[in-house]
């Protein structure tokens, strides 16, 4: 039960602090006030928050919030050092797209820009086909390493990202169609065989060595106009060199035989028109810095 008698405040013995005269079940209240620094910066946080309140935007409305006197907003600032970002980064494509590709790595900052940005580009266009460390797949090429369909200079990187390959949306794609030699009936099943056996001979891979005879004067009459006398491919006509480790669609007998049957003819968009020349230009730079980029001709 509560007691409350300001008539009865007396010193409590324990602590010596006087009572408040407030008594529950026997148990007496002490007058101890709070801290004069503690008052005094509650205070002053009341003070500072009301002045908050008039200078920036804060007390909430139905659609919007007070003004303030400031007008100053955190979305405002962000908004504003987002604009002072791509005034600067618009300096900066200007200058890459009108700097011969093979100067930019003469100015560090431009280099490093294109590089950086390039490399942002990349995981949101280009990881779906290529993968995230752009090792490729079955069908999409690894740009990791050194072997290039259609070259691995600057210029070639950046002709390939503009364009495309084999699309119907770009007059510039490249293009490249391998015959249907078995589908057609351009070579019976016993030539691709024979073939195929040449192939794996001039990649070092087992083959039967009788067979690889017959197929390379087969080789030499079908393929060799596109793949080159020795099969080290043709980069003017995306034709693959057939006799490294390294194959798009698998180097193994049954792959290469598949592919010869009848072959698979990868699409890849063409990016100018969609992202831009300074953009494509990042994304040659990106590429090129892999690993497996090459100096021009």
């Amino acid at each position: 039960m509560a007691t409350n008698d300001h008539d009865s405040h007396e010193i409590d013995e324990l602590s010596g602090t006087q009572t408040t005269g407030h008594e529950w079940d026997g148990i007496k209240e002490l007058d101890t006030p709070m801290p004069r620094w503690w008052v005094r910066t509650f205070y002053a946080t009341i003070v500072i928050a009301f002045c908050y309140v008039i200078y920036y935007p804060a007390i909430p409305l139905i659609e919007t919030s007070t003004v303030g006197v400031s007008g100053v907003t955190a979305r405002g600032t962000v908004e504003e050092k987002l604009a002072a970002v791509k005034r600067d980064k618009s300096k900066l494509d200007v200058k890459l797209a009108n700097t011969a590709l093979e100067n930019v790595r003469n100015d560090d900052q431009l280099y490093r820009y294109a590089v950086a940005g390039g490399e942002s580009l990349y995981k949101v266009y280009c990881t779906q086909c290529h993968g995230s460390g752009a090792q490729g797949a079955v069908g999409y090429p690894n740009l990791n390493d050194d072997d290039w369909l259609w070259g691995g200079d600057l210029d070639a990187i950046r002709t390939t990202i503009a364009h495309g390959v084999r699309n119907d949306a770009d007059d510039d794609t490249r293009l490249s169609m391998m015959p249907s030699f078995g589908r057609d009936g351009i070579l019976s099943n016993t030539e691709i065989s024979s073939v195929v056996e040449y192939v794996l001979k001039m990649s070092a891979k087992d083959h039967n060595p009788k067979r690889a005879i017959d197929g390379k004067a087969i080789f030499a009459e079908n393929c060799a106009s596109c793949h080159g006398d020795d099969g080290l491919g043709n980069r003017d006509l995306g034709a693959p060199n057939l006799a490294d480790a390294l194959a798009l669609y698998g180097n193994d007998r049954q792959s290469l035989t598949r592919q010869i049957i009848a072959p698979r003819h990868g699409v890849m968009p063409p990016w100018l028109k969609r992202l831009g020349e300074p953009k494509v230009r990042q994304l040659a730079f990106y590429i090129h810095s892999l690993g497996g980029g090459e100096t021009a001709k």
